[in-house]
């Protein structure tokens, strides 16, 4: 059981929209190891964007548990959430979320940074993932100047830089042409595969989920293998 990086049982979430109580989630049951790979399909309002919140703890259940790397989510302090999601998950949206006003590298270095590592060492471990990623050469452009291919690479390689037991991503290529798409989910797939990290997608995109060894549909508020 070591290697168990999420361990979600019967998660539930209730949203109260007026007086009305919507419940979003009912009674999921997850388990991410290692180096897994898992694709969340669905149509949209099934609750796929939600079920990441609670993973990533964002958003708080309303019932059942979420545990990160032993860690039960519920019985921790905001400021023990922010270390937790810091030390051992990476998230990815369809927007990236680069802060406009630092370079790519910065943005790259900004995870390290919080943690307390050195300005020097967090600039050569940046440097390192903005190589993998093929972008050294725009290392100090800010994302204002960057293509949205190569800011959803920047996103991907903030996301990996502090080397995380998993990682977190709603629609990651959802605003990129097929060309680019293909490439970024190919190097997600290299980075998962050298590095172990778990991968845990939200995806529209079928030819996404069958690359994934798990997938899942979320119908119903009800969470489902698909074969």
């Amino acid at each position: 059981m070591s290697d168990l990086v999420l361990d979600v049982q019967q998660l539930s979430k209730t949203y109260v929209q007026g007086e009305t109580p919507v419940e979003v989630l009912k009674q999921v049951d997850l388990q991410v190891r290692a180096g897994e790979r898992h694709a969340i399909i669905g149509a949209s309002g099934a609750g796929k964007s939600t079920l990441l919140h609670l993973l990533g703890g964002l958003d708080r259940a309303s019932g059942g548990r979420v545990a990160v790397m032993g860690k039960e989510l519920d019985k921790l302090s905001e400021q023990q959430l922010g270390y937790l999601r810091n030390q051992h998950l990476g998230f990815i949206y369809q927007f990236h979320h680069l802060l406009a006003e630092f370079t790519a590298l910065e943005n790259i270095m900004m995870p390290l940074l919080i943690r307390r590592t050195s300005h020097n060492d967090a600039s050569a471990e940046a440097m390192i993932l903005l190589q993998q990623v093929g972008l050294e050469h725009r290392a100090t452009h800010k994302p204002g100047e960057l293509s949205g291919g190569e800011r959803q690479r920047i996103a991907l390689a903030r996301a990996l830089v502090t080397q995380p037991a998993c990682i977190l991503a709603d629609e990651p290529t959802g605003n990129l042409d097929e060309k680019t798409a293909s490439a970024m989910m190919e190097l997600m797939l290299q980075l998962n595969e050298s590095s172990k990290t778990a991968l845990v997608i939200v995806t529209h995109d079928m030819a996404i989920a069958s690359s994934m060894q798990f997938r899942w549909e979320m119908h119903n508020g009800t969470l489902q293998a698909v074969a």
